[in-house]
């Protein structure tokens, strides 16, 4: 029989509804008998005693929130009953062991990338075209329709295909019967067919609107954040416009390129408008350096490569009451496996760190970097709080709908993510991983912020969870989309890859999923699965400014 409920951690006093539970029906948990004074859909929680105001909540063994007026045994919580409240941290003892996984199944296994002069390896073959100010949005976009369809990266290339074919049966003199009945359906194979350059995956174009008229720590975030797609692992070389008086200069570029890759020998074409004049004139000179690029790109192909190559990026977004039980728990497993074959994560996300913060600052390696750790999440909050919006405030709408009524709930089940591994570094943003294992990184809870921040970051890959449907991508990283139940990725199979809800179903463990989440991931990186977000063209990309973004 289906369990109906379940308690995340000992120490917890909710109960979380797996399904739908009626007013006054009676649950049992333990050999306890508990009727419900209201309705409890799935995904809620319900106290397993009477409350009073100001008692503590507890979720995932860490406190979540406060009971803000009486709530009776058996009762839902809601924003209208409870308020956010966190625990405190401190720089405390390092509690850096942590059960290691049986990585037998991978120890040997391999994926098939591109191998770059630093050492790299890359899932994918991307060529870059980069404004360094938003001035020049207009002839990226000249750029973009001049290459895209020429070279076969066309948008909707599947979908142009499938016309062309039903033109031509209209040519042939085909009825409306008939047209309406042909097997028209086109596939990636025939789009690669179409590819000038078959080893590159693509021509990505990252517009923004940043570059000038911001703080100059702006410009500066924004030149790193560049630099770390120009030195990524997935990425051949790049085009580089700027028209030149922008505070974004072409020299703050390559210094942050310096600092990731000091021996950088990628193709770069960087053109100033200023001084080439006309547009026209620079527009040509980028076309033919863009495509002499592509040339030298295409001559990189797929080579075998240890799975300690593979960096992930650990990403939620959309996120329900399930996520932190079947999604986030099955990509952390796969995290602490592959930083057991010494491998690299990521987890990002510091407004959904709230209130976990003690357990991530004890996993820390020495304490310099738990301190590091402690300073950017309390100058974090504290710039969202100056402008009257504090991590308290992060859970959208659909969170709250869908059972996360506070940011301390919705942090706990996020940090997940994270598995048990030691915290081997910390960044701020956008700064480049180093170090092996599992890295926080800061940046905000925003999904495509993050996510272009994480990849920016060195993400080759990056596994993104959700409960409600999310179809946030990557120009140059596949973001593998993740389901926390079965209902969702049924109704939205079209953008999720993934299927975790056969944890709440009680058909897979946590730990069977993150070995199956792997296994795919290694697919994913040798080329042999195209995911959805990649075959959406979902190229997703927002720098963070540095004021305040949750």
């Amino acid at each position: 029989m289906k369990k109906k409920v379940m308690k995340i951690h000992p120490a917890d006093n909710v109960l979380v509804a797996l399904t739908d539970l009626a007013a006054n029906e009676t649950v049992e948990y333990n050999g306890d008998g508990y009727t419900l004074t209201t309705r409890v859909p799935a995904k809620h929680k319900f106290v397993m005693h009477d409350m009073k105001p100001g008692d503590e909540i507890f979720m995932y063994g860490v406190l979540v929130g406060r009971a803000e007026i009486e709530i009776p045994k058996g009762s839902r919580i809601t924003t209208s009953n409870v308020r956010h409240a966190a625990s405190g941290f401190e720089v405390a003892e390092r509690k850096t062991e942590w059960h290691i996984p049986d990585i037998s199944k991978f120890k040997n296994r391999t994926f098939n990338g591109f191998h770059r002069a630093d050492g790299k390896v890359g899932t994918a073959n991307y060529w870059l075209v980069i404004p360094l100010v938003f001035c020049e949005n207009r002839n990226v976009e000249v750029l973009r329709e001049a290459l895209v369809n020429e070279l076969g990266y066309g948008r909707n290339q599947n979908k142009k295909l499938e016309v062309s074919k039903l033109v031509h049966l209209y040519k042939e003199g085909k009825n409306i019967d008939e047209i309406l009945n042909a097997d028209v359906a086109s596939n990636i194979d025939e789009e690669k067919k179409q590819r000038i350059f078959p080893n590159v995956d693509g021509v990505k174009f990252l517009s923004h609107e940043g570059g000038c008229g911001g703080t100059r720590d702006d410009a500066q975030a924004l030149c790193g954040l560049l630099a770390g797609y120009i030195t990524h692992s997935n990425v051949a070389g790049a085009t580089v416009l700027s028209l030149g008086c922008q505070n974004a200069q072409i020299g703050i570029l390559q210094e942050e390129i310096k600092k990731r890759d000091k021996n950088f020998s990628k193709p770069l074409y960087i053109l100033e408008q200023q001084q080439i004049g006309r547009g026209s004139d620079m527009i040509s000179k980028a076309i033919k350096q863009t495509f002499a690029g592509l040339i030298e790109a295409n001559k990189i192909e797929r080579r075998p490569a240890p799975l300690d190559k593979l960096t992930i990026g650990l990403e939620c977004g959309g996120s329900d009451g399930f996520s932190g039980i079947s999604a986030n728990p099955a990509i952390g497993y796969t995290s602490d496996l592959l930083v057991a074959l010494g491998g690299t994560v990521i987890l990002s996300e510091f407004p959904e760190l709230c209130g976990v913060e003690q357990n991530l600052s004890d996993r820390c390696v020495d304490k310099e970097t738990a301190v590091r750790f402690g300073t950017l999440m309390r100058t974090y909050n504290d710039r969202a709080k100056a402008v009257g919006s504090g991590f308290d405030m992060n859970p959208s709408p659909g969170n709250i709908k869908d059972g996360l009524i506070t940011d301390a709930i919705k942090s706990a089940g996020a940090a997940k993510k994270g598995g048990t591994s030691p915290v081997t570094d910390v960044l701020d943003y956008p700064e480049m991983v180093t170090k092996p294992g599992l890295n926080l990184l800061c940046t905000p809870g925003n999904d495509v912020e993050s996510t272009t921040a994480e990849v920016g970051s060195g993400a080759n890959i990056v596994l993104f969870t959700t409960g409600l449907g999310t179809p946030t991508g990557n120009p140059v990283a596949p973001v593998i989309k993740l389901s926390s139940n079965t209902i969702l990725f049924n109704k939205m199979n079209d953008i999720i890859d993934i299927n975790t809800g056969t944890i709440i179903e009680g058909e897979e463990t946590v730990e069977q999923v993150g070995e199956r989440i792997l296994d795919y991931v290694i697919k994913v990186a040798s080329g042999e699965i195209e995911v959805s977000s990649v075959r959406h063209k979902q190229n997703d990309f927002i720098p963070w400014k540095r004021g305040v973004s949750l």
